[in-house]
């Protein structure tokens, strides 16, 4: 029982400074203050030429403990996108018990079609999408200017993690061929491999076979979008089984359960949970309270 209550103590603790922003604004009960997380930092892009936004939320022990953190990069990464809502998994994970704390890095877009997509070769996309084509810039900004932006500020460990949905997921795919060191796991939530009529994938078996995947791990899922979507997922999976030497991957299948606008965040949350388990907690004893009948002095205390 003092296990659970210690455990229920420190639930409240992790979670108090919200709950405080939100209740002490003011003698006015009227009255209202802003709940804030996270850090938002201007980097001078020496690739782009241009300032972009990278926004940062850390574990509440990170300006205190010794330990280092894994990174988990977000494509889409800006307080618009999808950092508000990744931030919350990974303080799930703080409070919950779930999996180790992470340092959430969001890393904005703001030409989706032009950042995240390779130089089509099918001039049909080409004539389509007349501003595509810069996913090797903007993998080359985040190589040369956020990494090691993060990496001089923060406390970080050994491994980098990158996630991602849609044309996001499809950057990550990418990534993962044309420059796999660069993260050590890769999460990819209903890549847009229908993206220049499935030629990311298309060479999947080539790119595969030519990098060390010893230390990679890659987890993919895709919804009910179906068509080529599905399709090009399907080339990258026989890819990634034929390949000897191919990264340890895992694939949900969410075609039954899920859309292209509703697979995100449950995604996210199975992901996080494969990648960096903790053992389930160890609450001790049954509580009387729990128990059917139970007593206070019967010795469950």
């Amino acid at each position: 029982m003092k296990n659970l209550i210690c455990g229920l103590a420190l639930l409240v603790a992790a979670t108090a400074p919200s709950l405080a922003q939100d209740t002490t604004a003011g003698s006015d009960s009227n009255s209202a203050t802003p709940i804030h997380f996270g850090t938002s930092h201007e980097i001078r892009s020496s690739v782009l030429g241009e300032t972009r936004t990278v926004n940062v939320w850390l574990p509440p022990q990170h300006d205190t403990a010794e330990t280092p953190y894994t990174v988990l990069y977000l494509i889409d990464g800006g307080v618009e996108q999808d950092f508000p809502h990744i931030a919350g998994l990974a303080q799930l994970g703080v409070i919950s018990w779930q999996y180790e704390p992470l340092i959430v890095v969001g890393i904005e877009t703001t030409e989706r079609i032009h950042e995240l997509t390779p130089a089509p070769a099918d001039a049909r996309y080409r004539d389509q999408f007349d501003t595509s084509g810069g996913a090797e810039a903007f993998r080359a900004y985040i190589a040369q200017d956020v990494i090691p932006f993060i990496e001089a500020t923060y406390r970080v460990g050994e491994r980098r993690a990158v996630i991602g949905e849609s044309l996001a997921g499809l950057f990550i795919v990418d990534t993962l061929l044309e420059q796999p060191d660069l993260f050590d796991d890769y999460i990819s939530v209903s890549p847009s491999l229908w993206w220049d009529d499935q030629a990311v994938a298309g060479r999947a078996a080539e790119r595969l076979a030519a990098a060390d995947h010893s230390d990679t791990r890659v987890y993919l899922t895709m919804g009910d979008e179906g068509g080529t979507m599905q399709a090009g997922l399907d080339t990258l999976l026989a890819a990634l089984d034929a390949v000897e030497g191919a990264p340890e991957y895992r694939y949900v299948d969410r075609r039954e359960t899920e859309t292209h606008s509703t697979i995100y965040h449950g995604a996210a949350l199975d992901a996080l949970r494969w990648l960096y388990p903790y053992p389930p907690y160890d609450y001790g004893a049954t509580p009387w309270y729990l128990i059917e009948g139970g007593q206070p002095d019967d010795g469950n205390e």
